[in-house]
C-alpha cells in the first residue's frame, strides 16, 4: 500500500495527482429517478469524473422516528423513505454512470446497504461522518478489502483514530476527509486548520475536504494545505426542493471547481529561483549600465555620465554601477552605449 496515495479503479489519488472531485448527488434527486439521471448527465457535461449517491435501506438503517434535521422540515425517517431507491434502480444508475466513463461511489448507512453495494461491485466505499464511529459497520466495510474514503465530521482525533485502526488492521487504503456537519457551514466554522491536525496525527493518510459551505472558496483553499479529495453536494437546478440543495453547487460551479482545482494543483510547489523560461522577459525587463552623455577617454565615471537603462542585454548589470563610479574611461564612449569591461581602465 503506497503511503499518501490510494487508487479507485485506474484513478490514483494523492498530492502528486490532480485533486479528485466527488460530485455528491446524494439525495438531491428527492426520490425522483429522472432527476438522478439528469444530474449524472449534467455532472458529466461539466467535466466530473466521479458522482456519488447514498444507499438507504431504510428498515435496516433506522427505526421510525420523528427527528427533524435542522436543514429540513420533515422527519429524517420520512425524508429517507421518500429518497431511497431500490437495488435495481441503484444498479441502473451505477451502470449509467460507468457508461459515461465516470466513477460511481455510494455511501452505505446500514449492513444491508453494504451488502447491496458489494453485490453491485462498487470500486470503493465513501463513509459519511455519522458512521465515522460506527465500529461494527466500519469493520464490515473494511472486511470487503476496498479503498475507503471517510468523512470525519462530529468526531475528534481519538474517535477518528479508532476508525483508522480498523482500516490499518485490514490493510486497506483509506482517505480522511475533514468535514463540518453543519448545513450550511459558515466560513468561520469550516476550520481548515483541522487539515493540518489530520496530517500531523495520520501522516500516511490521503486527505480531503467534504465541504458544506457556499461556493468553492474553501475547497480551493484546502488544496495547498494538502487536500487531494474535494467533495461538494451537486444539483442541476438550485430551485429544486431538497434539504441539501442550498449547500449544493450547480453545473457552472462544478466546472469551475474542477478547472480551478487543477490549476491550483499545477501551481503548487517549486522554489524562489530564476527560471530559464524567464530569460526572454528579463532581456527587456532588466537594465544595465549605460552612458547618458558622451564620455572622453580618461574621464571619470560619475552618476552624471552613467546610469541604468533597459534593455538588460549589456555586459554590466545594474548592480555593478557602484563598482564603476570614479573609475576612468579607457576610450571614447558615445551617449547611450551599453558599457563593457574593456571600456574601463583597470
Amino acid at each position: 500500500m503506497n503511503v499518501n496515495e490510494i487508487s479507485i479503479g485506474n484513478r490514483k489519488i494523492g498530492e502528486d495527482h490532480a485533486p479528485f472531485v466527488i460530485c455528491e448527488i446524494g439525495i438531491n434527486h428527492n426520490g425522483d429517478f429522472q432527476k438522478a439521471k439528469q444530474m449524472i448527465r449534467d455532472a458529466c457535461e461539466s467535466g466530473a469524473e466521479c458522482v456519488k449517491f447514498q444507499s438507504h435501506v431504510i428498515e435496516d438503517e433506522m427505526i421510525e422516528n420523528e427527528i427533524v434535521p435542522v436543514n429540513a422540515n420533515e422527519s429524517i425517517w420520512t425524508m429517507m423513505k421518500r429518497c431511497s431507491f431500490s437495488e435495481d434502480q441503484e444498479n441502473y444508475l451505477k451502470k449509467y454512470v460507468e457508461e459515461l466513463n465516470m466513477i460511481y461511489l455510494c455511501t452505505p448507512f446500514s449492513r444491508e446497504s453494504v451488502n447491496r453495494l458489494e453485490r453491485m461491485n462498487v470500486l470503493a466505499y465513501k463513509i459519511g461522518s455519522g458512521e465515522c464511529n460506527n465500529i461494527p459497520l466500519l469493520n464490515l466495510i473494511a472486511s470487503k478489502n476496498k479503498p475507503v474514503l471517510l468523512s470525519t465530521g462530529m468526531n475528534d482525533i481519538e474517535s477518528i483514530r479508532n476508525s483508522v485502526n480498523i482500516f490499518e488492521k485490514h490493510e486497506i487504503p483509506y482517505a480522511l476527509l475533514h468535514t463540518t456537519s453543519l448545513y450550511p457551514t459558515s466560513y468561520e466554522k469550516v476550520r481548515l486548520g483541522a487539515i493540518s491536525d489530520l496530517k500531523n496525527n495520520f501522516p500516511t493518510a490521503v486527505l480531503g475536504l467534504s465541504d458544506h459551505s457556499f461556493g468553492n472558496y474553501t475547497c480551493f483553499a484546502s488544496i495547498p494545505l494538502g487536500c487531494s479529495i474535494l467533495e461538494k453536494h451537486f444539483t442541476s437546478d438550485k430551485n429544486w426542493p431538497g434539504s441539501d440543495i442550498p449547500v449544493s453547487i450547480d453545473p457552472s460551479q462544478l466546472k469551475d471547481l474542477i478547472m480551478g482545482s487543477n490549476a491550483i494543483h499545477k501551481a503548487l510547489g517549486g522554489k524562489k529561483d530564476f527560471l530559464l523560461a524567464e530569460r526572454e522577459t528579463s532581456n527587456f525587463a532588466f537594465a544595465c549600465v549605460v552612458s547618458i552623455t558622451d564620455i572622453k577617454s580618461g574621464d571619470h565615471f560619475s552618476y552624471d555620465n552613467l546610469w541604468i537603462k533597459r534593455p538588460g542585454t549589456g555586459k554590466l548589470s545594474s548592480q555593478q554601477l557602484e563598482k564603476i563610479i570614479n573609475k576612468k574611461a579607457a576610450q571614447d564612449i558615445k551617449k547611450d552605449t551599453q558599457l563593457e569591461w574593456n571600456m574601463i581602465e583597470d
